[in-house]
């Protein structure tokens, strides 16, 4: 191929999102599960963040960390979601590069910052059980948000390399985004160069923080069950572990599908593209669904404060 053609395609004015391939005429069905999930999403998160600031006991750590769960399971559906149904509804499938190249990083932005909020999560549960005397000189507020602090700045400067590189390759072959939205392999596998660099830098990003981040989160909960079997008696033991419960769900909604869905992309050759397109959606949505529903209904406190409310607007 000539350098003419590769200069003219190297920015592409438009990719095509497809949606979900294979499945074009049930769209419209298809919206209707994702679109309750994005409204669950909505509610539920926007509850947990209204419940947490108007309740003065819900006023640390842990309930620190959820509200940044919350809004980063808020954030997180909203980059993905309102031009999914676009899709779905009014075949509106024309998304600008740079709209493309935006998305993109905030979709993975947002997923290296939520597992940087779970391992944040496992950190307080630590040294709520193994620490409980010490649990408000470690956690102070300077120290928490530090924390927060780098669990952005990671899930910030860690993805950039993402659409900076993207934006380098010349994209000269189809702009058909076999997807409702732009993830970066998909993007990178469109161009006509060698994208090693992409590629090699993904699979670090992938494999080196969830790898990092599943193993501090390991290392805390071996700590923690160490901490759990050493109480004296077996009601103490199994009260102690129900306060881990709603981070243990959450934890394995959000990798197990994750690393499934990664796995099957790179080495799944023959998987059918609905197949994939539907997974692709189920691991990024459905975290963002079931976190506040989880934590609704195992945390004690928040029920409580949920009931005060309803029996409040009643009287």
């Amino acid at each position: 191929m000539s350098d003419s053609n590769i200069t003219d395609f190297t920015n592409p004015s438009i990719f095509i999102l497809l949606g979900i391939p294979g499945l074009e005429v049930a769209h419209v069905w298809i919206s209707i599960p994702f679109c309750t999930m994005y409204i669950i999403a909505i509610l539920g998160n926007f509850t947990i963040l209204f419940i947490v600031k108007t309740e003065p006991s819900f006023h640390e750590p842990m309930y620190c960390f959820l509200c940044m769960l919350a809004l980063t399971d808020l954030l997180l559906s909203t980059s993905i979601l309102p031009k999914m149904l676009s899709i779905f509804w009014f075949n509106s499938r024309e998304i600008s590069f740079s709209a493309c190249l935006t998305q993109m990083y905030f979709i993975h932005c947002f997923l290296v910052m939520e597992s940087g909020i779970l391992v944040a999560m496992a950190l307080d549960r630590y040294v709520a059980i193994c620490h409980p005397l010490r649990y408000s000189t470690i956690l102070t507020n300077p120290v928490v948000a530090k924390i927060v602090l780098a669990v952005v700045l990671r899930g910030g400067t860690v993805v950039l390399p993402f659409p900076i590189l993207a934006r380098q390759w010349p994209y000269c072959t189809t702009s058909i985004i076999p997807q409702p939205y732009c993830m970066h392999m998909t993007v990178v596998s469109l161009a006509c160069a060698n994208t090693r660099i992409s590629s090699y830098y993904g699979l670090f990003v992938t494999l080196c923080m969830t790898a990092l981040d599943v193993f501090f989160i390991a290392v805390s909960y071996i700590q923690i069950l160490r901490a759990i079997f050493s109480l004296p008696t077996k009601d103490a033991q199994v009260k102690t572990f129900g306060t881990c419960i709603s981070h243990l769900f959450v934890i394995l909604a959000f990798y197990i599908p994750g690393i499934f869905f990664s796995l099957m992309y790179r080495f799944s050759q023959n998987v059918p593209g609905h197949f994939y397109g539907l997974i692709g959606n189920v691991y990024i949505l459905i975290p963002s669904a079931i976190n506040p529903i989880i934590y609704g209904v195992r945390t004690k406190q928040i029920q409580d404060r949920l009931l005060r409310i309803f029996i409040h607007k009643g009287a």
